[in-house]
């Protein structure tokens, strides 16, 4: 008799247990899942501003998709930006790459230079981690042959002959053509300088210089006795804005054409009264010309306190297509993301998003700028 109503106590406690630890596997099965997002851009150094500007778009994203809530298949997600510093160096990109590698990212927003994205994009492939890049131009980014690669800007494969096309239907009829030595500067000015031929221009010389250089003086003497219509620089506006300045300084008369680089809001502060010589262009549509701009550049000032640089609309963008492509595949794991990210065709706040079989933009978009008054001014826009 005790040894029965010992069985029936003890075959009482192991339910009571299996029930419990039943509740505690549903609870571990129902609890929040953190998915980290890496997000790679220059912190430090001269461009700081225009990664930070990145950065803050990424984040603005998360914010706003964790407020809502998510869930992928069936369990609830939260999202956590993962921001690391590339200080626009390439060797440091890697590393920090290899750290979000690590860090078991799911996906990556980044980097901001064609320079650091293309080093790092090896890594991400090995990994078999999505990249998008916000704002990297050069075509090399995309024709490696890797799976991971995408970019939600347009190339310089566009950028440069759009700009090329431009100076020659405002009468220009030569150029000289000077680079930063960088992926990103080099390789718009080359692109440039191939299509000004092909139309006809006269390119007068071409010059390297640095991406940490300040003093151009010497190049834009070579430059004055060839007495160009224009002047292209493949750069920065860290360095751009010197080198608008300075070509004012020495008395050239000379266009100045520029990429997005140099294309920002902090150029007329780098380059004076020199900014109202410059025309620039930029891999995408003008924030005023976006479905979402105006929306978004309400809640972007409201939430940050500035305004925005350029690229913080398509970093924005990238989460959410990142995210898109998990709803998809139902999961967050990195090859299920990437399998889901061909078939892409988001509408955000830059528009409709489709990517060709090499993770371009199937439809890019050039804008182009000039300074008035010491403000960025839209002239023109340019679809591809």
């Amino acid at each position: 008799m005790r040894q029965q109503k010992a069985l029936k106590t003890r075959k009482r406690m192991l339910i009571g247990a299996a029930a419990i630890l039943s509740s505690v596997a549903v609870a571990d099965a129902m609890a929040d899942q953190t998915v980290r997002i890496g997000s790679v851009e220059p912190l430090t150094g001269g461009i700081a501003h225009l990664g930070k500007d990145n950065e803050n778009g990424a984040r603005l994203a998360i914010e706003e998709i964790n407020a809502k809530g998510l869930t992928i298949g069936g369990q609830k997600i939260t999202l956590q930006l993962d921001g690391q510093d590339d200080a626009a160096d390439p060797r440091q990109a890697t590393q920090v790459a290899q750290k979000l590698v690590d860090n078991k990212v799911a996906a990556v927003i980044g980097h901001l230079n064609s320079g650091t994205s293309i080093p790092a994009s090896k890594i991400y492939s090995d990994a078999g981690i999505l990249q998008i890049s916000p704002s990297a131009t050069n075509p090399t980014y995309t024709q490696q042959g890797f799976k991971t690669t995408y970019r939600v800007v347009a190339t310089d494969a566009q950028q440069g002959p759009a700009l090329a096309a431009y100076a020659q239907s405002k009468g220009i009829k030569s150029v000289a053509v000077v680079d930063d030595s960088t992926a990103y500067g080099q390789g718009l000015a080359n692109e440039f300088e191939k299509k000004a031929k092909a139309l006809g221009l006269k390119v007068t010389s071409h010059d390297a210089t640095n991406d940490k250089a300040v003093d151009f003086r010497a190049i834009l003497t070579k430059i004055k006795g060839e007495n160009p219509d224009a002047i292209m620089y493949g750069g920065m506006d860290a360095t751009g804005g010197p080198f608008a300045k300075q070509a004012k300084q020495l008395g050239l008369r000379a266009k100045i054409f520029s990429g997005d680089g140099v294309c920002t809001e902090q150029l007329s502060g780098l380059a004076g009264e020199a900014a109202s010589n410059v025309v620039c262009s930029q891999a995408g549509a003008a924030l005023e010309k976006m479905p979402g701009g105006a929306a978004f550049r309400a809640k972007y000032e409201k939430r940050f306190g500035q305004v925005i640089k350029f690229d913080a609309p398509f970093a924005y963008d990238a989460v959410y297509i990142i995210v898109d492509a998990m709803k998809r595949a139902n999961s967050t794991d990195p090859a299920k993301i990437l399998a889901a990210m061909p078939a892409t065709n988001y509408s955000g706040v830059i528009g409709t998003t489709n990517f060709d079989a090499k993770g371009d933009l199937k439809h890019g978009v050039i804008s182009l700028y000039g300074y008035k008054g010491g403000k960025k001014t839209f002239l023109d826009e340019v679809k591809m």
